[in-house]
Protein backbone atom coordinates (compact mmCIF):
# COMPACT_ATOMS: atom_id res chain seq x y z
CA UNK A 1 0.00 0.00 0.00
CA UNK A 2 1.47 3.48 -0.82
CA UNK A 3 2.29 6.10 1.81
CA UNK A 4 -0.58 7.57 3.47
CA UNK A 5 0.58 10.20 5.18
CA UNK A 6 0.86 12.91 2.49
CA UNK A 7 2.58 16.01 2.19
CA UNK A 8 0.16 17.26 5.18
CA UNK A 9 1.99 14.68 7.83
CA UNK A 10 2.92 17.41 10.24
CA UNK A 11 -0.97 18.74 10.01
CA UNK A 12 -2.64 15.85 10.89
CA UNK A 13 -2.92 12.15 12.15
CA UNK A 14 -3.97 9.06 10.12
CA UNK A 15 -4.38 5.31 11.36
CA UNK A 16 -6.38 2.28 10.91
CA UNK A 17 -8.77 1.80 13.77
CA UNK A 18 -11.55 -1.59 14.10
CA UNK A 19 -13.89 1.07 15.29
CA UNK A 20 -16.64 2.55 13.38
CA UNK A 21 -17.57 6.24 13.68
CA UNK A 22 -20.00 6.91 16.77
CA UNK A 23 -21.90 9.45 14.78
CA UNK A 24 -22.62 9.43 11.66
CA UNK A 25 -21.88 7.42 7.97
CA UNK A 26 -22.07 8.67 4.74
CA UNK A 27 -22.74 5.71 1.75
CA UNK A 28 -21.93 7.02 -1.43
CA UNK A 29 -23.09 4.38 -4.32
CA UNK A 30 -22.37 5.16 -7.78
CA UNK A 31 -19.63 7.18 -6.58
CA UNK A 32 -17.99 7.96 -10.14
CA UNK A 33 -20.78 9.89 -10.95
CA UNK A 34 -20.77 12.31 -8.94
CA UNK A 35 -17.74 13.80 -11.25
CA UNK A 36 -19.85 12.56 -14.74
CA UNK A 37 -22.61 15.28 -13.58
CA UNK A 38 -20.40 17.96 -11.90
CA UNK A 39 -21.12 17.41 -8.45
CA UNK A 40 -18.04 18.95 -6.89
CA UNK A 41 -19.31 19.40 -3.14
CA UNK A 42 -21.70 17.05 -1.23
CA UNK A 43 -23.00 18.00 1.90
CA UNK A 44 -24.72 15.08 4.11
CA UNK A 45 -27.63 15.60 5.59
CA UNK A 46 -27.77 17.03 9.74
CA UNK A 47 -26.97 14.64 12.66
CA UNK A 48 -26.54 15.49 16.45
CA UNK A 49 -23.43 15.30 18.30
CA UNK A 50 -22.09 17.03 21.99
CA UNK A 51 -25.69 19.11 21.57
CA UNK A 52 -24.95 20.67 17.90
CA UNK A 53 -26.19 19.85 14.37
CA UNK A 54 -23.22 18.90 11.92
CA UNK A 55 -22.53 17.96 8.44
CA UNK A 56 -19.84 16.17 6.64
CA UNK A 57 -19.25 17.24 3.66
CA UNK A 58 -17.41 15.70 0.87
CA UNK A 59 -15.69 17.29 -2.37
CA UNK A 60 -15.03 14.02 -4.69
CA UNK A 61 -12.17 15.90 -7.14
CA UNK A 62 -10.84 17.82 -4.38
CA UNK A 63 -11.66 21.08 -2.89
CA UNK A 64 -10.02 23.39 -5.93
CA UNK A 65 -10.03 26.58 -3.65
CA UNK A 66 -7.51 24.47 -1.13
CA UNK A 67 -5.34 23.32 -3.57
CA UNK A 68 -7.28 19.80 -3.16
CA UNK A 69 -6.44 18.67 -6.89
CA UNK A 70 -6.57 14.95 -6.98
CA UNK A 71 -7.48 14.21 -3.84
CA UNK A 72 -10.66 13.70 -1.98
CA UNK A 73 -11.44 16.33 0.44
CA UNK A 74 -14.03 15.41 3.00
CA UNK A 75 -15.05 18.47 5.83
CA UNK A 76 -16.67 18.37 9.22
CA UNK A 77 -19.08 21.28 9.27
CA UNK A 78 -21.66 22.48 11.46
CA UNK A 79 -25.42 23.29 10.82
CA UNK A 80 -28.60 25.01 12.52
CA UNK A 81 -26.95 27.83 13.69
CA UNK A 82 -29.60 30.43 13.56
CA UNK A 83 -30.73 29.32 16.92
CA UNK A 84 -27.34 29.54 18.67
CA UNK A 85 -26.14 33.16 20.48
CA UNK A 86 -24.85 35.67 19.17
CA UNK A 87 -20.82 35.39 18.94
CA UNK A 88 -21.26 31.62 19.65
CA UNK A 89 -17.89 29.26 19.30
CA UNK A 90 -16.93 26.20 20.74
CA UNK A 91 -13.93 24.18 20.05
CA UNK A 92 -14.37 20.49 18.80
CA UNK A 93 -12.48 17.27 18.14
CA UNK A 94 -13.14 15.31 15.76
CA UNK A 95 -12.55 12.43 13.28
CA UNK A 96 -13.31 11.54 10.00
CA UNK A 97 -13.66 7.75 8.75
CA UNK A 98 -13.26 6.44 5.28
CA UNK A 99 -14.05 2.77 6.01
CA UNK A 100 -11.27 -0.09 3.72
CA UNK A 101 -14.61 -2.83 2.82
CA UNK A 102 -11.40 -5.66 1.91
CA UNK A 103 -10.35 -5.68 5.70
CA UNK A 104 -13.63 -3.88 7.23
CA UNK A 105 -11.67 -1.17 9.33
CA UNK A 106 -11.60 2.32 8.37
CA UNK A 107 -8.72 4.93 7.44
CA UNK A 108 -9.10 7.60 9.96
CA UNK A 109 -7.67 10.91 10.37
CA UNK A 110 -7.71 13.55 13.67
CA UNK A 111 -7.06 16.72 12.19
CA UNK A 112 -4.17 18.56 14.17
CA UNK A 113 -3.40 15.51 16.32
CA UNK A 114 -6.18 16.46 18.25
CA UNK A 115 -6.06 19.76 18.78
CA UNK A 116 -9.30 20.81 19.30
CA UNK A 117 -10.55 23.37 16.53
CA UNK A 118 -12.11 26.66 16.91
CA UNK A 119 -15.97 26.78 14.77
CA UNK A 120 -17.30 30.47 14.98
CA UNK A 121 -19.42 32.22 13.26
CA UNK A 122 -16.98 33.25 10.53
CA UNK A 123 -15.24 29.41 10.11
CA UNK A 124 -18.25 26.93 10.53
CA UNK A 125 -16.47 24.00 8.31
CA UNK A 126 -13.23 22.40 9.20
CA UNK A 127 -11.64 19.37 7.76
CA UNK A 128 -8.42 17.94 5.77
CA UNK A 129 -8.34 19.54 2.00
CA UNK A 130 -6.13 15.98 0.71
CA UNK A 131 -7.93 13.32 2.58
CA UNK A 132 -6.64 10.80 0.05
CA UNK A 133 -5.49 10.98 -2.96
CA UNK A 134 -7.41 9.44 -5.58
CA UNK A 135 -4.89 7.41 -7.28
CA UNK A 136 -5.11 5.92 -3.83
CA UNK A 137 -8.72 5.89 -3.24
CA UNK A 138 -9.50 4.48 -6.33
CA UNK A 139 -7.05 1.22 -5.99
CA UNK A 140 -9.39 -1.62 -5.92
CA UNK A 141 -6.86 -3.63 -3.74
CA UNK A 142 -7.33 -0.89 -1.31
CA UNK A 143 -11.30 -1.52 -0.50
CA UNK A 144 -11.70 2.02 -0.32
CA UNK A 145 -13.95 2.22 -3.60
CA UNK A 146 -15.50 -0.88 -3.96
CA UNK A 147 -18.46 -1.82 -7.00
CA UNK A 148 -18.09 2.09 -6.92
CA UNK A 149 -19.27 2.44 -3.47
CA UNK A 150 -17.33 4.23 -0.63
CA UNK A 151 -18.60 4.85 2.78
CA UNK A 152 -17.27 8.25 4.90
CA UNK A 153 -17.73 8.73 8.62
CA UNK A 154 -17.25 11.16 11.66
CA UNK A 155 -17.21 11.60 15.21
CA UNK A 156 -17.24 14.76 17.18
CA UNK A 157 -16.56 15.79 20.31
CA UNK A 158 -17.30 19.42 21.74
CA UNK A 159 -14.66 20.58 23.88
CA UNK A 160 -15.49 23.75 25.50
CA UNK A 161 -18.27 26.20 24.30
CA UNK A 162 -17.93 30.13 24.67
CA UNK A 163 -21.56 32.40 24.02
CA UNK A 164 -19.60 35.76 24.07
CA UNK A 165 -22.05 38.88 25.50
CA UNK A 166 -20.29 41.25 23.10
CA UNK A 167 -21.69 42.37 20.16
CA UNK A 168 -21.18 43.06 16.71
CA UNK A 169 -22.18 44.18 13.03
CA UNK A 170 -21.41 43.03 9.35
CA UNK A 171 -21.32 45.26 6.24
CA UNK A 172 -22.23 44.08 3.42
CA UNK A 173 -21.55 46.07 -0.23
CA UNK A 174 -23.56 45.90 -3.05
CA UNK A 175 -21.26 44.55 -5.74
CA UNK A 176 -24.40 45.57 -8.48
CA UNK A 177 -25.97 48.83 -6.93
CA UNK A 178 -29.04 49.86 -9.08
CA UNK A 179 -29.66 53.97 -8.88
CA UNK A 180 -33.16 54.28 -8.46
CA UNK A 181 -34.60 57.74 -9.55
CA UNK A 182 -38.22 58.96 -8.21
CA UNK A 183 -39.96 62.37 -9.56
CA UNK A 184 -42.56 64.22 -7.20
CA UNK A 185 -44.22 67.03 -9.39
CA UNK A 186 -46.01 69.24 -7.02
CA UNK A 187 -49.17 70.94 -7.94
CA UNK A 188 -50.70 74.02 -6.76
CA UNK A 189 -47.75 74.59 -4.63
CA UNK A 190 -48.81 78.34 -3.29
CA UNK A 191 -52.13 76.79 -1.67
CA UNK A 192 -49.72 74.48 0.63
CA UNK A 193 -50.68 75.68 3.81
CA UNK A 194 -49.00 72.33 6.34
CA UNK A 195 -45.64 72.81 7.27
CA UNK A 196 -44.26 69.51 5.62
CA UNK A 197 -45.55 67.91 2.90
CA UNK A 198 -44.45 64.12 1.73
CA UNK A 199 -44.12 62.33 -1.48
CA UNK A 200 -45.48 58.70 -1.64
CA UNK A 201 -43.48 56.13 -0.55
CA UNK A 202 -41.09 54.47 -3.16
CA UNK A 203 -38.66 51.31 -3.17
CA UNK A 204 -34.75 52.19 -3.13
CA UNK A 205 -32.18 49.36 -2.37
CA UNK A 206 -34.29 47.19 -0.18
CA UNK A 207 -35.23 49.87 1.68
CA UNK A 208 -38.96 52.51 1.84
CA UNK A 209 -37.97 56.15 0.96
CA UNK A 210 -40.25 59.47 0.99
CA UNK A 211 -39.50 62.86 0.00
CA UNK A 212 -40.26 65.87 2.23
CA UNK A 213 -40.49 69.56 1.61
CA UNK A 214 -40.86 72.63 3.61
CA UNK A 215 -42.55 74.82 0.97
CA UNK A 216 -41.35 77.83 3.78
CA UNK A 217 -38.00 76.28 5.22
CA UNK A 218 -37.77 74.49 8.45
CA UNK A 219 -36.34 75.61 11.46
CA UNK A 220 -33.80 78.10 11.64
CA UNK A 221 -34.58 78.50 7.39
CA UNK A 222 -38.25 79.23 8.07
CA UNK A 223 -39.11 82.09 6.01
CA UNK A 224 -36.04 82.31 3.64
CA UNK A 225 -35.73 78.76 1.92
CA UNK A 226 -37.15 76.17 0.68
CA UNK A 227 -36.27 72.65 2.39
CA UNK A 228 -35.76 69.50 1.06
CA UNK A 229 -35.10 66.14 2.63
CA UNK A 230 -34.79 62.48 1.44
CA UNK A 231 -36.06 60.33 4.70
CA UNK A 232 -36.82 56.65 5.23
CA UNK A 233 -40.63 55.64 5.00
CA UNK A 234 -40.19 53.94 8.82
CA UNK A 235 -37.27 54.26 10.73
CA UNK A 236 -38.81 52.52 13.44
CA UNK A 237 -38.38 49.34 11.49
CA UNK A 238 -34.98 48.97 11.51
CA UNK A 239 -32.69 47.95 14.53
CA UNK A 240 -31.17 50.43 16.58
CA UNK A 241 -28.31 48.98 14.88
CA UNK A 242 -28.22 49.28 11.12
CA UNK A 243 -27.12 51.71 9.08
CA UNK A 244 -27.36 51.74 5.32
CA UNK A 245 -24.93 53.72 3.34
CA UNK A 246 -26.44 55.60 0.06
CA UNK A 247 -25.61 58.00 -2.29
CA UNK A 248 -28.17 60.68 -2.71
CA UNK A 249 -28.74 63.32 -5.01
CA UNK A 250 -31.74 65.69 -4.40
CA UNK A 251 -32.38 68.16 -7.20
CA UNK A 252 -35.35 70.98 -8.10
CA UNK A 253 -36.48 70.98 -11.83
CA UNK A 254 -35.62 73.98 -14.41
CA UNK A 255 -39.10 73.59 -16.53
CA UNK A 256 -38.01 76.93 -18.11
CA UNK A 257 -34.68 76.02 -19.56
CA UNK A 258 -34.07 72.04 -18.80
CA UNK A 259 -31.84 72.92 -15.59
CA UNK A 260 -32.08 72.03 -12.29
CA UNK A 261 -30.85 72.89 -8.92
CA UNK A 262 -29.48 69.79 -7.13
CA UNK A 263 -26.98 68.83 -4.23
CA UNK A 264 -25.28 65.60 -3.84
CA UNK A 265 -24.10 63.68 -0.33
CA UNK A 266 -23.45 60.19 0.78
CA UNK A 267 -24.67 59.17 3.87
CA UNK A 268 -25.22 56.54 6.34
CA UNK A 269 -28.84 56.53 7.42
CA UNK A 270 -29.60 54.88 10.66
CA UNK A 271 -33.07 54.66 12.91
CA UNK A 272 -32.12 57.78 15.15
CA UNK A 273 -30.42 59.23 11.77
CA UNK A 274 -33.04 58.60 8.72
CA UNK A 275 -32.75 61.55 6.68
CA UNK A 276 -30.68 63.68 4.86
CA UNK A 277 -31.11 67.15 2.96
CA UNK A 278 -30.88 70.61 2.42
CA UNK A 279 -32.54 73.36 5.30
CA UNK A 280 -30.74 75.93 2.61
CA UNK A 281 -31.72 74.17 -0.45
CA UNK A 282 -32.54 76.95 -2.34
CA UNK A 283 -33.39 80.71 -1.73
CA UNK A 284 -37.16 81.90 -1.89
CA UNK A 285 -36.82 84.61 -3.43
CA UNK A 286 -34.84 82.55 -6.34
CA UNK A 287 -37.21 79.84 -6.51
CA UNK A 288 -40.38 81.76 -6.51
CA UNK A 289 -38.88 83.86 -9.98
CA UNK A 290 -41.12 83.22 -12.54
CA UNK A 291 -37.58 83.66 -14.98
CA UNK A 292 -35.68 80.98 -13.04
CA UNK A 293 -38.49 78.10 -14.03
CA UNK A 294 -38.61 76.69 -11.13
CA UNK A 295 -41.98 77.53 -10.31
CA UNK A 296 -43.46 77.20 -13.34
CA UNK A 297 -47.51 77.79 -13.33
CA UNK A 298 -47.61 77.09 -9.76
CA UNK A 299 -45.94 73.72 -10.24
CA UNK A 300 -42.46 72.67 -8.89
CA UNK A 301 -41.62 69.35 -9.72
CA UNK A 302 -38.45 67.44 -7.09
CA UNK A 303 -36.84 64.26 -7.81
CA UNK A 304 -34.08 62.01 -5.60
CA UNK A 305 -31.79 59.72 -7.29
CA UNK A 306 -31.28 56.64 -4.70
CA UNK A 307 -27.67 54.21 -4.95
CA UNK A 308 -27.93 52.30 -1.47
CA UNK A 309 -23.69 50.96 -1.40
CA UNK A 310 -24.19 49.30 1.50
CA UNK A 311 -25.86 47.79 4.25
CA UNK A 312 -24.34 46.81 8.10
CA UNK A 313 -26.76 44.61 10.51
CA UNK A 314 -25.96 43.78 13.81
CA UNK A 315 -25.01 39.90 14.30
CA UNK A 316 -28.27 37.95 15.28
Amino acid sequence: MANLLGDDMDEIARYVSDVPPAHYTVKIESFSLLAKNCVDRYESGEFEAGGYKWKLVVHPLGNKSKNGDDHISLYLAIAGTDSLQTNWEMFVIYRLFLLDQNNDNYLTVEDGKMKPRRFRGMKKEWGIDKYISLKEFNESSNGYLVDDTCVFGAEVFVCKENFKGGKGECLSMVKSPIIHKHIWKIDNFSKLDAECHESRIFNAGDQKWKLRVYPNGRGSCKGSHLSFFLALADPTTLHPATKIYAEVTLRLQDQEHSKHHSGKVSYWFTASNPEVGGLRFILLSKFRQPNMGFLLKDVCIVEAEVNVLGVANAFS
